[in-house]
């Protein structure tokens, strides 16, 4: 399974640990053959400390353990990306992704991502629970106040549509996929496990005409 991977001098490879939800680069980090052994064999995350000299389990004191999706190297074998569904933060400072320095960013970039990237977001406000945050006051009323509003969003799309406005069908729609994600996290349901089942009807439904 490790056959061909070129570790340095120092019997490390980097590993470039991504959500597999959102694909937002959560750490890099460094494996030695033992610590790839022990990811694989687990299905969580195990890494080799530079400074500390000794492999460490991600999250085995913090409970913010990753499970591990899928290990691909790249076309030279030197690099790992690694895509993992978080437990929790993946930055010791409590930040979902150790990547927060922006240098270049552009805004108003308008992609698909922002999905899991929201699912990132209010996975976070439920650890944080923000005071005054609105993510907040769901979580702090519960499912059946989740529930309520997803039923309410649903109904507005329902009446935008009827109504013919597009506007108004735009807004509703953002409303109702924003407390979907929320009840989504409050089930401990994956994004990534739902668009898995679209996957596999589609995939399902193109087998079935061939």
């Amino acid at each position: 399974m490790m056959e061909g991977l070129k570790f340095d001098d120092k019997g490390l490879i980097t590993a470039v640990v991504q959500d597999a939800q959102s694909k937002e680069v959560l750490t890099v980090a460094y494996m030695n053959e033992e610590s790839l052994q022990k990811t694989i064999e687990t299905g969580e995350t195990w890494f080799y400390s530079r400074s500390r000299q000794e492999l460490w389990h991600k999250g085995e004191t913090s409970g913010n353990i990753q499970k591990v999706v899928s290990i691909k190297a790249d076309c030279d074998k030197d690099a790992l990306v690694v895509e993992v569904l978080p437990a929790g933060p993946a930055c010791h400072t409590g930040t979902t992704t150790c990547f927060t320095n922006a240098i270049v960013e552009k805004k108003n970039v308008g992609s698909v991502d922002i999905l899991p990237q929201l699912v990132n977001i209010i996975r976070q406000r439920e650890i944080d629970m923000p005071e005054g945050a609105y993510t907040t006051y769901l979580f702090e009323k519960g499912i059946d106040k989740i529930c309520k509003k997803v039923g309410e969003e649903a109904t507005e799309v329902v009446i935008g549509a009827k109504n013919r406005d597009a506007e108004e069908v735009k807004w509703e729609t953002a409303d109702l996929f924003y407390h979907l994600l929320v009840l989504l996290q409050e089930q401990k349901v994956d994004l990534y496990d739902v668009l898995e089942v679209l996957k596999s009807r589609h995939a399902e439904k193109r087998a079935s005409t061939k």
